[in-house]
């Protein structure tokens, strides 16, 4: 038996490439003493390891080069001496982009899964996973969002924003959803029930365009990128407003030379508040929030938007697709055994 990797071959330079990335084989690791080797079904593609691939850490420590890309990923377990893990137990762990991964359980994020057989087992990385507990953990508690408010969601076609704008129109909110593309733009006013979009890429004044389709003010946005789209919606929102910080990905192609702010005064002129938030430090919040969700997905009030790579060997180009920012709902690879 051989493991299949997808490693780090490059450093990105702005939006990775196909290239940044290598598919190599390496032995099958064996579980010992407080150990388990899972079985890769589903790579959860993140915007949050972009940072990992530059050398430097974060809240994480950097992806060395020639090693195995790190990820989320479903599993099954094939070997266990981890208590409380057994064979064919289903999983939802950080891991790597390869056939088997070992683990010890040492990470926040591990934790089994009793998938509904009326839903995808791919959900689980995404509308039921990261994603969705994400968009109702940032909604509720950092935006404390309530019925009649309007809800700005930029990446409004994303993994988490996709999710945001339905949970917060199911909320009874005012849905307001920025995006980069027309087709988009129509799926985010056609599906996710967004009440307006507006599609940056053709405003030459996005702040003047925001200020237009939310005439009374924005009460929470909920931001997924940062930068210049961040220094817009500063400048719309309404008094005491929420800023949702989740994810800033419009500089994570560019961390050295980030976008600068320039109307952060608008936090104090319109007494705002701004955080930023990691999912993990909310898991007390995932119960209610996987209730919630898998309730709206089973009625279909809540539509999972997925775009899945078939094969490990795809996993790198289909990583630059979503970084480029030419790929809609979560992104996935179902590793597959060839």
């Amino acid at each position: 038996m051989i493991n299949r990797q997808v490693v780090l071959a490059a450093h990105p330079q702005g939006v990775p490439v196909a290239d940044d990335f290598r598919l190599v084989t390496a032995p099958v690791p064996s579980a010992g003493p407080g150990q388990m080797v899972v079985r890769n079904l589903y790579l959860s593609l993140e915007a949050a390891i972009r940072s990992w691939l530059d050398g430097t850490a974060n809240y994480f420590e950097p992806i060395a080069l020639g090693g195995a890309i790190r990820g989320p990923s479903i599993a099954r377990v094939e070997t266990s001496q981890l208590l409380g893990f057994e064979p064919g137990d289903l999983v939802f762990g950080l891991h790597h982009w390869e056939d088997y991964s070992l683990s010890d359980g040492n990470t926040v994020l591990l934790r089994k899964l009793t998938p509904n057989p009326a839903l995808p087992l791919s959900w689980y990385a995404g509308a039921l996973g990261g994603s969705g507990q994400t968009a109702y953990v940032g909604l509720h508690r950092i935006g404390g969002i309530k019925s009649g408010e309007t809800v700005l969601v930029s990446a409004a076609a994303g993994a988490t924003g996709s999710m945001a704008c339905q949970i917060a129109a199911l909320e009874g909110c005012r849905v307001v959803g920025i995006v980069g593309a027309d087709d988009k733009a129509e799926v985010v006013l056609k599906e996710l029930g967004a009440h307006a979009v507006v599609n940056y890429r053709k405003e030459p004044d996005l702040a003047a365009a925001l200020a237009r389709t939310c005439p009374e003010g924005v009460n929470v946005y909920f931001d997924n990128v940062g930068g210049a789209t961040l220094d817009a919606a500063l400048m719309t929102m309404a008094q005491g407003g929420r800023i949702v910080g989740c994810g800033m990905i419009s500089d994570y192609n560019n961390a050295a030379t980030p976008t600068p702010l320039y109307n952060l005064w608008q936090v104090v002129e319109r007494q705002l508040k701004m955080q930023g938030f990691l999912l993990y430090s909310y898991l007390d919040d995932l119960p209610a929030a996987s209730a919630a969700l898998e309730s709206w997905l089973l009625s279909g009030k809540l539509k999972a938007m997925e775009n899945i790579t078939q094969g490990l060997p795809g996993a790198g180009a289909a990583y630059s697709a979503m970084m480029a920012g030419t790929t809609q709902g979560k992104n996935l690879v179902a590793v597959g055994e060839g």
